[in-house]
This record gives structure tokens, sequence and C-alpha cells, in this order.
């Protein structure tokens, strides 16, 4: 075991290969022929519109109806405590108090 607990593999479990890479059948390997074959996703049809919300790295890009707006607003100590209180995503939280609130 290592010595964050997890088991390494064994090279008897045949379920791996000789650098301890895991061996999928249903997946192998990629060849020089599939890497030719292969195109961007904005390439292929059926997958342009889920393109077009994926970036590299960070959240996905949202129509402008959907993105929020930074405001500031002014509230009482103990609200913000309450909403704080129940960790990361309070902002979150007191939004959608909000749209309850106002019934949307």
């Amino acid at each position: 075991m290592d010595s964050d607990g997890r088991k390494a593999p064994e090279a008897d479990d045949g379920d791996f290969d000789d650098e301890g890479i895991v061996i999928d059948d249903e997946n192998p390997e990629w060849t020089e022929e599939d890497f030719a074959r292969a195109k961007p996703i904005h390439e292929i049809p059926e997958l342009a519109d889920f393109a077009a919300f994926i970036r590299k790295g960070g959240r996905p890009l949202l129509p402008s109806e959907w993105k929020k707006r930074r405001v500031t607003i002014m509230l009482d100590p103990d609200v913000i405590a309450h909403f704080k209180a129940g960790g990361k995503g309070w902002q979150t939280r007191v939004n959608a108090a909000l749209r309850k609130a106002a019934g949307l």
C-alpha cells in the first residue's frame, strides 16, 4: 500500500500493463490513424452547440440573459452571518432566497 492508503497495482491482476497503466479493451490506445482522423469539437455538427458553451478553464460561457450582474447591496449583519454560516456558496443561497421571496 502507498503512504496515502491506496493499493498499488499488481502485475498479476491482469488489469494493468507493465507500467501500471489500466488496460481497457473497450477503449484501446489511440493509433496514428486515430489521431489523423480526429476532428476538433467545433467541426462536428452534432457537438457545435455544446462546443460554443465550453472553453479552456473556468466556468462555461453562458448566454447573456443567464449571466449574473454584480451589484452592491446593504444587508443587516445578522442576515449576512446567517448565510455565511452555511459555508461556501452563501451568495448563491442569498440569490435563491431573494428569488423565492420575489416569486421568481
